[in-house]
């Protein structure tokens, strides 16, 4: 199965995709927030990144924008995951380098 790395700063959806993929047989990496992501997936190596965008720190689009520059990173699979759920956060996320947009909250 795949390795999936899900970086999301409320904590009881960090636990719901955790739960999920688990549960379908993923290898899952958590992290709070998108302080030097890029590094973290260099070392990680993550099939897919699910990145939630409303975050301290450093926003989902600025990590986005970040791994899209880095040649270490920019070939990573990434899906937003995020509460911003207008056809206009949808656009802008893949606008920024999403591969997919993913509106909160989903179910199983």
């Amino acid at each position: 199965m795949a390795k999936v790395m899900v970086v999301d700063d409320a904590y009881s959806d960090l636990q719901v995709m955790e739960s999920i993929l688990r549960s379908a047989g993923h290898e899952v990496v958590t992290y709070l927030d998108g302080e030097h992501l890029e590094e973290k997936i260099v070392v990680e190596r993550p099939d897919v990144l699910l990145l939630d965008i409303v975050m301290p720190k450093r926003n989902g689009f600025d990590v986005l924008r970040g791994l899209r520059k880095d040649q270490r990173t920019k070939q990573t699979h990434v899906v937003v995951v995020s509460s911003k759920n207008q056809e206009s956060d949808r656009l802008w996320g893949l606008k920024q380098g999403a591969d997919e947009y993913l509106p909160k909250p989903f179910a199983r």
